[in-house]
């Protein structure tokens, strides 16, 4: 989950032009731009195409870090297209669209594969691409990032905003969701986990295993991930029936039982959060817990967890923020980066919402603590969590200030508009990507209050709010900050994990 900004000056002008030359009759096709035009990351994603789904089938060697295979990726042109590009940052051996060899060219230094299809692709036309390819992902930088995290006795792809492009090809923003089938053969010694269902396991040579997944709902490309390395993998349902899986890498040491006594109630927190927001979205849950990374991310149905947030003993909250982005975040999806509040800023809320559940604190009190425990001259104040910038996209503030935020809107608009609201933001976007004056937007048509000042002073305004989020004045300072909730400190030091993490 590192802040990391792609190249790509002059992508606004080139997605403007492509429109521009679209819509002028019978004019002749034209290319894709390199990027979705997202301000945070010019060159993520690629315009001209919407993915409809991918199918990964890959060969992975530990012991030298090898990756190879195939991605078909089954695409609609959304506009007449000479040429499109895909986000990769390996080098492709061959591509086929439509059956057709296509000419490519590997930009693997700023992760763009650039494909011109024997014939022009049509505006509404679908299209199979299919992308060869061999190389070894850790010795692949993009825009300077070495993404793939290799391990002792595997790898990881787990990152945010971006870890697809080094593994496979793909529109790498959260606005193209697409079902995947992912497919990947390995030592019979480890194992190949990621999203969805595990749909079955195969031998067809020896001394390796293909492990098969599916994910059938829409899933953002950062969301897919894989991790492969020697785990303790579990299989259960859970009570109302979905597949439930869970990992634990060999290594864990002290921090296994932790884990497990924290991962293996995904479900129960799950069943809670599902009270708060609705109905869990998605088909499968579960968890994989592994050394090799310190932060966590909220990989869609199965969340990767860095052992290290176990390291103090069992943490339920950091299952109830990893699971509340099942459902803001994975469900409904960022319109553009800068809206990393709607991920955020309520799956810390989630946290006060657990912490009240399980008498540690009300949110009341946590919310309280936050607001009096910042000097007006905190760095809390100085980020705005609505647009924090794409070097400050993980900022403390997105987080603890953005759950303020949505605290102030509870109390502005009192609990059964709030989670009136919250159901049904899950049920009109599931699925899709939003933009957070949409959700601005809802509240106001639900609660049927003005909510303007309250949004523009608790995400827009640099400096603290005069008036604290349970609608009461600040505190004086020195007379002293009431005790910390029980979960406030659990809290904090899984943010710091997350933090330390995104500084380097």
């Amino acid at each position: 989950m590192r802040k990391r900004t792609r190249a790509g000056l002059g992508v606004l002008a080139a997605g403007v032009t492509s429109v521009l030359l679209a819509g002028v009759a019978g004019a002749a096709p034209s290319p894709g731009a390199p990027g979705v035009g997202d301000p945070y990351y010019p060159n993520a994603g690629n315009g001209g195409t919407d993915v409809q789904h991918y199918n990964i089938r890959l060969t992975y060697q530990p012991a030298t870090d090898l990756l190879s295979g195939t991605t078909t990726l089954l695409l609609t042109a959304t506009q007449d297209l000479s040429r499109f590009d895909l986000d990769f940052g390996l080098k492709a051996t061959s591509v086929l669209v439509n059956n057709r060899p296509a000419q490519f060219t590997n930009s693997t230094g700023n992760g763009e594969l650039v494909i011109t299809p024997a014939t022009p692709l049509a505006k509404g036309q679908t299209a199979t691409v299919v992308v060869a390819y061999s190389d070894t992902p850790s010795q692949v930088k993009i825009d300077g990032i070495a993404g793939w995290k290799k391990t002792p006795d595997g790898a990881l792809a787990v990152d945010e905003p971006q870890s697809a492009a080094w593994w496979f090809p793909s529109n790498d923003h959260p606005t193209d969701r697409a079902t995947f089938d992912v497919s990947v053969e390995v030592p019979d010694d480890v194992a190949a986990l990621s999203n969805g269902t595990l749909v079955s396991k195969t031998k067809k040579r020896a001394g390796w295993t293909r492990w098969n997944w599916r994910s059938t709902q829409p899933q953002a490309t950062y969301l897919t991930s894989l991790e492969v390395g020697k785990f303790e993998v579990n299989q259960s349902t859970t009570p109302d029936g979905k597949p439930f899986i869970t990992a634990y890498a060999a290594d864990l040491g002290p921090s296994l039982d932790a884990a497990k006594a924290s991962v293996e109630r995904t479900p129960e927190v799950n069943e809670f959060l599902a009270s708060q927001f609705g109905p869990y979205p998605f088909e499968a849950q579960g968890g994989v817990v592994t050394s090799g990374i310190t932060f966590s991310l909220e990989n869609q149905t199965r969340p990767v967890y860095g052992a290290k947030n176990f390291a103090a003993g069992a943490n339920t909250s950091l299952i109830a923020h990893e699971n509340a982005h099942q459902w803001f975040g994975d469900n409904v999806t960022l319109g553009r980066w800068s809206d990393i509040w709607l991920n955020e800023g309520f799956a810390t809320y989630a946290q006060f919402l657990w912490s009240e559940h399980t008498g540690e604190g009300t949110a009341d009190e946590l919310a309280q603590y936050i607001y009096d425990s910042n000097a007006a001259d905190a760095p809390l104040w100085k980020r705005l969590p609505a647009d924090p910038g794409a070097a400050n996209q993980f900022d403390n503030a997105v987080y603890d200030r953005g759950a303020l935020a949505v605290h102030a809107l509870r109390k502005t608009v009192g609990d059964q508009a709030f989670f009136r609201i919250l159901q049904t933001w899950q049920k009109e976007k599931a699925g899709k990507s939003a933009r957070i004056t949409e959700f601005i937007a809802l509240a106001e048509k639900i609660s049927g209050k003005p909510l303007y000042d309250l949004f523009q002073t608790w995400l827009y305004t640099a400096g603290k709010p005069p008036v604290g989020p349970n609608g009461a004045a600040p505190q004086a300072l020195a007379a002293g900050v009431k005790q910390a909730p029980k979960s406030y400190a659990q809290i904090k030091a899984t943010q710091e994990l997350l933090h330390a993490e995104h500084a380097h």
